[in-house]
């Protein structure tokens, strides 16, 4: 429920760019048979691929190329990358739904914007009115665009948004995110809010790891991989370690994905 591609020209550059961004040699290369050849060795039957622009001016080509991508490969599921900067939100979101994409994928370390910016705003109203969910990458303790306090308020103004916080909702801000809360109400926990794995259980505890799961709900925790940051195999090697019980882990590696994809993907 969280991998990225990227055409395969661009490739090798753009994960470069990515493992430099956060100082961590990259594991795979982004493009999509990479991931499908990752994917099958551990008996991946869906993924949800996105792309991340970083300008205005890119979302266009690369949400196309998303769509693209995902008329040639049915096992995947879409989002289309929105950046706060375009001009016409609505028309962006028109235009992707067209395409067949599913949700939104927001990346504010990476887009250098601040979650709550009112600049924002049009693309939560897009998406809550229209019912599509936003992956969203979330925590970094080198910035706060996208510090869990951020969201909470973005949630709070758009009650029916569907987000899927990424990371197991902040990642390397796990003790911001558990500390925080809006109005008495605390940040794991809310139940428009999902959480994926991706590019965490590398960092955290297992324990903590699990903590964190069940604090916020099994029903509503997703398996993500963050392809191609880190090898398929070797992602479901540490989450399988992790103390959950069987049933929880099935939930997690996709029973609450095919449920969560039928009801938001349509």
């Amino acid at each position: 429920m969280h991998t990225h591609i990227f055409p395969q020209k661009i490739a090798e550059k753009a994960t470069d760019s990515i493992g430099q961004f956060y100082d961590i040699p990259m594991e795979m290369i982004g493009t999509s048979e990479a991931l499908l050849d990752g994917g099958r060795e551990i008996g991946v039957e869906k993924y949800l691929v996105c792309s991340v622009a970083t300008k205005a001016a890119q979302v266009e080509s690369i949400y196309s190329f998303v769509a693209d991508e995902c008329r040639k490969h049915p096992e995947f599921i879409g989002y289309g990358s929105l950046h706060p900067d375009c001009e016409n939100i609505e028309k962006e979101v028109d235009n992707l739904v067209k395409l067949g994409l599913k949700g939104i994928k927001l990346h504010p370390d990476f887009q250098l914007f601040n979650i709550d910016d009112e600049k924002a705003m049009p693309i939560y109203e897009q998406a809550s009115e229209r019912g599509l969910p936003i992956l969203c990458h979330m925590g970094d303790n080198r910035y706060t665009y996208s510090h869990p306090s951020r969201l909470m308020k973005v949630m709070k103004r758009f009650p029916k948004l569907i987000v899927i916080a990424a990371h197991l909702g902040g990642y390397q801000a796990w003790d911001d995110a558990e500390k925080c809360e809006l109005d008495g109400r605390p940040y794991f926990g809310n139940e428009n809010m999902f959480i994926d794995t991706s590019s965490s259980l590398p960092f955290v505890d297992p324990v903590r790891a699990v903590k964190i799961i069940r604090r916020h709900g099994v029903e509503r925790t997703f398996f993500g991989t963050d392809s191609p940051m880190w090898n398929e195999k070797k992602e479901l090697e540490r989450f399988m370690a992790l103390p959950l019980t069987d049933d929880e882990k099935e939930k997690i590696l996709g029973i609450n994905a095919k449920r969560f994809l039928a009801e938001t993907a349509t």
